[in-house]
């Protein structure tokens, strides 16, 4: 049987999918402005994602338990690694294929939490879309238990070439241990294949990095047919920066081993008494490699074989999604909160009624443009609520000049730490 374009969509839409590739192919701008066919479209603004970087809160927390240095990067980048399941590959497993989220207006917001269990401390969110055009969203993720604090912003320039959308993710984050231990994290970039038959999926590609605690990791991403000929494929290269001889960790006690605590699957602190002094650094690179959204293990160094990150749904660290909060006074969603703002496009989407989850999409966005008419007519702009903007990150070019990051430079936004009285307690 011949397959043909749209296989995957369902017979109403495939003449609209058929025409949305089109038109994507013979468009010359950033994707993120064309409207895409309902039945693509995810329930979920574009606003929430930011949660993803939390949904392993234990393994948020432990950052804080490992040792500065050395242990404290490794910590990080297994943090960083086990994210990438649920940003990348999540909206596949629960619907079925990649989904395009919805478009966030400008001063979109979302709370949440996640709450304290076995003292690990209660994980905050906070997210605020900052800008339309281009379209940028900034969040903050806080253990205040934990002196835990992940500050960043995210855009996406996106663009079509050889049958697949490219997504340049634009942006960083700067993760702020007792508030002077920093580590920088730039984003991957992603390619969305499957186009053709309408059932899309995320592959990521090129490098990101993680700076900071002496250590810097190059994580290079690769597809079917590179590593290890997998899907997901990634291969993480940790080295001392210039002029660091970084710092020795120790491996666990046997007890610790045992018992699965702690991060790195079981590896205890550097302050006990029965811990070796052997170094996991005793050459001067590590690698782990594996696919981001199962497990990896160690390549390179003492612990050669050995597991590294694991997320699968059986064996893996626990997956915990965040829990809404209002954000006014009461505790209820105010008409900028993204759940209650897309309420109704959400449920047309999940029940299948693409006319309603149209018109109501439609609604939104047009009263956004007024809005915005409005603003310009009366010469006044959008006030931020949560974030202020600055041309400029010093830690971003501090902590990437050893690696030679691209660009060199980078703005921010500065939390300004009003949090609602919903995230306060």
């Amino acid at each position: 049987m011949t397959e043909t374009v749209g296989d995957a969509v369902p017979a109403s839409q495939r003449g609209s999918w058929s025409s949305f590739l089109k038109s994507i192919a013979s468009f010359s701008g950033d994707l993120s402005s064309l409207t895409a066919p309902p039945f693509i479209l995810s329930p979920v603004s574009l606003t929430e994602f930011p949660a993803y970087w939390c949904e392993r809160p234990d393994l948020f927390a432990a950052i804080a338990d490992a040792k500065e240095g050395e242990q404290r990067h490794l910590a990080v980048l297994k943090w960083f690694v086990s994210t990438l399941k649920d940003q990348y590959t999540s909206r596949n497993e629960e619907m079925g294929s990649e989904k395009k989220p919805l478009n966030p207006v400008l001063g979109e917001l979302f709370y949440a939490a996640w709450p304290d269990k076995n003292g690990r401390g209660k994980t905050t969110l906070l997210v605020e879309q900052v800008s339309h055009h281009p379209p940028i969203t900034a969040y903050v993720i806080e253990n205040k238990a934990k002196g835990l604090k992940l500050v960043g912003h995210n855009a996406q320039k996106t663009t079509f070439s050889a049958g697949a959308i490219i997504v340049k993710q634009l942006g960083h984050a700067v993760l702020t241990i007792n508030g002077t231990d920093n580590f920088l994290i730039t984003l991957p970039r992603l390619r969305i294949d499957g186009l053709w038959y309408g059932s899309p999926y995320i592959e990521l590609v090129d490098s990101s990095y993680i700076v900071g605690g002496g250590h810097s990791s190059v994580i290079e991403y690769k597809g079917k047919g590179y590593f290890s000929g997998k899907s997901h494929s990634f291969k993480a290269t940790v080295s001392p920066l210039p002029g660091m001889g970084g710092n020795s960790i120790v491996p666990p006690t046997k007890s610790a081993q045992s018992s699965g605590g702690g991060w790195l699957g079981g590896w205890s602190g550097s302050g006990s008494k029965n811990a070796s002094s052997s170094s996991l650094s005793g050459s001067k690179e590590l690698v782990v490699e594996g696919t981001w959204h199962e497990a990896s293990t160690w390549s390179s160094g003492p612990e050669s074989g050995k597991k590294f990150h694991d997320v699968t749904p059986t064996t893996g660290a626990n997956k915990e999604e965040a829990v809404p909060v209002g954000g006014a006074d009461g505790g209820e969603m105010g008409e900028f909160e993204t759940r209650k703002l897309w309420q109704e496009v959400a449920k047309g989407i999940r029940e299948g009624d693409f006319d309603t989850a149209s018109k109501e999409k439609s609604r939104i966005e047009n009263d956004q443009r007024q809005r915005r008419k409005d603003e310009q007519a009366a010469g006044t702009a959008w006030p931020l609520k949560h974030f202020k903007h600055e041309d400029v990150d010093t830690l971003y070019e501090q902590l990437g000049r050893p690696v030679k990051l691209t660009p060199p430079t980078d703005d921010r936004y500065e939390f300004l730490g009003n949090y609602p009285a919903a995230l306060q307690a």
